[in-house]
């Protein structure tokens, strides 16, 4: 047999924590049991029917059936800047500063492969989204891992970061509310990041999924979704105190940002592979200029049902956003029973906890037992940095009443 040879970028993509956890899920099922899967963060609700139909009526109009080439996606542009500027207040222009992706996770993965030359910097969190780091391992580049500890909020502390690192960086990625730990930044943070990648030129890249997903202190929903406040000739404006502001208002002259939105959270669209990134009019033409040489654009039907949902009625996603935070609050309650003590979070559809002893600082081995000898699938800590290992995350993907007996099979698994 021929002896292929393979890049040496490969080698560190040959570990994900999604992959891992499905083949321990695959066995647990060979063995018969009942698999309940908290592992991955796919919603489990419906997208809206308004954005069914949309998709539905595109498909027998036959001049959808073709490729779809960037002047061809002017309508989602719009739909795209039209939804920041009245959630955010920020003025984005749909030619130079949209750009569609298949989803956020090609863009997060891509915007690399623009940035870093062999050998250069990426500043990523740590813990953090798998894909951060395979974009920069794909682009050749360097990871600097910024440790986010409870201590500090799981915030980054930019002071931290080495000179000789920072004088070979080119790009940092931040993102919040945070996946896996669930915490939020202030805008005050925000305008801080923006600072320091000014003075260092680094573009800084906002990674930002989890925009509607942030819980009411009251009970109420939108504190993370359009909500609107009046000023003084009682007018409607954007609200920009939201609990979790847009990197762009913390850069409103798009200086060195860019974010990056999908519509699988907030919409319940994560099979539809529809995302979109937006800011830095460089940033984005460079984005432009790796995507096509690799696609080009989603069917255009799907587009269209992106335009419905940023356009139309926006209730579904006050309705997600009661459903989460209602399974949040039961299975945090669950696990207090349990005496599990893990902190509320107010935002993503995550827990992120720390494990008890004597799994506390093998979190893969946790989960692995825990998926075998109770068909309970969870994230361990470690698969999203060194700084995860001692937690792990569950995903809110099941109604409450699946969520309880998860919790009560790992306590008979902790006992």
């Amino acid at each position: 047999m021929t002896n292929i040879q393979f890049a040496k970028r490969l080698q560190p993509l040959k570990s994900n924590v999604f992959a891992d956890m499905d083949r321990a899920k695959a066995v647990a099922l060979a063995a018969g049991r009942e698999v309940i899967d908290l592992s991955l963060g796919s919603s489990d609700l419906p997208a809206e029917a308004h954005v069914i139909e949309a998709i539905a009526q595109s498909l027998s109009d036959r001049s959808t059936h073709g490729y779809l080439l960037f002047n061809g996606t002017l309508g989602f542009r719009e739909a795209a800047a039209s939804w920041y500027e009245q959630k955010f207040g920020i003025k984005v222009d749909p030619q130079t500063e949209v750009l569609p992706l298949i989803g956020s996770q090609e863009g997060t993965a891509h915007l690399p492969l623009a940035l870093l030359n062999p050998g250069d910097f990426a500043l990523l969190l740590d813990p953090g989204y798998p894909s951060h780091a395979g974009g920069v391992y794909l682009a050749s580049g360097q990871i600097y891992p910024m440790p986010l500890l409870a201590e500090n909020g799981f915030l980054p502390v930019f002071a931290d970061i080495p000179a000789p690192v920072l004088a070979q960086s080119r790009m940092m990625v931040l993102s919040y509310p945070h996946n896996p730990t669930s915490a939020i930044a202030p805008l005050s943070f925000f305008q801080e990041a923006v600072a320091f990648c000014q003075q260092h030129n680094l573009a800084l890249v906002h990674d930002f999924p989890y925009v509607d997903l942030v819980f009411g202190e009251t009970g109420d929903w939108g504190l993370g979704t359009r909500d609107w406040v009046m000023n003084s000739s009682q007018s409607p404006i954007p609200n920009t105190q939201s609990l979790v502001p847009s990197i762009l208002q913390a850069d409103p002259e798009k200086s060195i940002s860019i974010e990056f939105f999908t519509l699988s959270k907030s919409y319940n669209m994560g099979g539809f592979r529809i995302g979109y990134a937006i800011g830095n009019a460089q940033l984005i033409n460079a984005l432009r200029q790796v995507k096509a040489a690799v696609d080009f654009n989603q069917y255009r039907g799907i587009l269209n049902g992106a335009i419905a949902a940023l356009t139309g009625p926006q209730a579904g996603v006050k309705s997600a956003v009661a459903t989460f935070q209602g399974r949040r609050d039961a299975f945090i309650s669950a696990l207090h029973r349990i005496g599990w003590n893990v902190p509320t979070p107010k935002a993503t559809m995550y827990i992120w906890a720390k494990l008890p002893s004597p799994w506390s600082q093998n979190s893969i081995e946790f989960c692995t037992q825990l998926v075998k000898q109770t068909g309970v699938a969870v994230s361990p800590g470690a698969g999203f940095g060194k700084c995860g290992e001692g937690y792990v995350r569950f995903a809110l993907v099941h109604e409450p009443p699946l969520l309880e007996t998860a919790v009560e099979r790992i306590a008979q698994f902790l006992h």
